[in-house]
């Protein structure tokens, strides 16, 4: 069994540790790093007197009709297309580029982790929130707005405080490179008084949830994994764990969600159609499981290191098992 994962060349540990699984369970793991494509990567699809499609790195063909699951992970076309391009030139290529390995990605028949249109749909937070409220998970006061009068009349609403984040994934880059991660962070009275960039930028604001503990719940087909980590011990964490992530990597404990919850979020994955999910849930000091968002295909590398989830050997075990089906 052949399995195509799709990557690129900066991705972390979670490929190898899934590859690894993959060749234990008897199977074959092809990387595709999506950033080398096409400058260092080539791929051949011919429809005439039959059908060939060829994808072919470092020296490795992979005839992707012999292809028997896919796990579709992360994207970067066109990375290494050179900067010195002319920019609408450049942008064309990667555009171009774009489409053909969609077109790949859409015409594999063998299993798909997950199948593309259900990450897509999946990953609309607001959407999330709407199935997760039917479903019946507690969810917290969410206004998403460009409006800065709703935003003072929610405040209202928030009588412990509300935190603003971003719908979407995103850093910026200063003059030197680095990057800035856009967390979750408190919103101050002194926030109230200088909304006027809403005009440019809609932002999620959300009622502040008490925390007793964190969970990162991921989930593999019908396996639930869940973790526990306490945020609130280190100040620059109370807001968003991410903050302190390094500080916080040996912190994690595994967690045992109650059967009623772990329910409603299989339920959830189920509405999506979604095999793989990260999930957030806040636990309250008064034991409430606040559900707060699905990451179609999020991260999950240091829970293997602790607390030792085995969630690459899952991953693979679906990988392998669903591609007869």
């Amino acid at each position: 069994m052949n399995v195509l994962i799709i990557t690129h060349s900066q991705d972390n540990e979670s490929i190898s540790l899934v590859m690894q699984a993959i060749k234990a369970q008897g199977g074959k793991a092809f990387r595709f790093d999506t950033d080398r494509f096409p400058t260092e990567v080539q791929l051949d699809v011919y429809y005439g007197d039959g059908k060939k499609c060829i994808l072919t790195a470092d020296e490795q063909t992979l005839d992707l009709d012999a292809v028997s699951a896919v796990w579709y992970r992360r994207i970067g076309i066109g990375a290494k297309i050179p900067n010195t391009m002319d920019k609408q030139l450049r942008q064309a290529s990667i555009q171009e580029s774009r489409v053909t390995v969609q077109g790949m990605i859409a015409s594999i028949k063998g299993f798909h982790l997950d199948p593309l249109p259900h990450i897509r749909r999946a990953d609309n937070k607001q959407l999330q929130l709407q199935v997760a409220r039917e479903i019946g998970l507690d969810t917290p006061r969410t206004l998403t707005t460009n409006n800065p009068i709703a935003v003072k009349q929610f405040a209202q609403e928030c009588p412990q405080g509300m935190i603003s984040k971003m719908l979407s994934s995103f850093a910026i880059y200063d003059e030197q490179g680095q990057e800035k991660v856009v967390f979750t962070n408190p919103v101050s009275a002194a926030d109230l008084d200088n909304l006027d960039g809403l005009r440019f930028c809609p932002m999620t604001f959300q009622e502040k949830v008490a925390k007793a503990l964190e969970l990162r719940i991921t989930i593999v087909g019908k396996q639930v994994f869940a973790a526990a980590v306490d945020s609130q011990a280190l100040d620059k964490a109370q807001y968003d764990w991410r903050k302190q992530g390094v500080a916080l990597l040996d912190a994690w404990k595994p967690y045992n969600l109650p059967q009623d919850v772990e329910e409603k979020l299989l339920k959830l994955m189920a509405h999506f159609g979604l095999n793989y999910g990260a999930i957030d849930v806040i636990l309250t000091p008064d034991q409430r499981y606040v559900f707060l968002e699905v990451n179609p295909v999020g991260e999950f590398f240091w829970l293997e290191r602790c607390p030792g989830l085995p969630i690459s050997q899952a991953i693979a075990q679906v990988l392998l098992s669903q591609s007869g089906a």
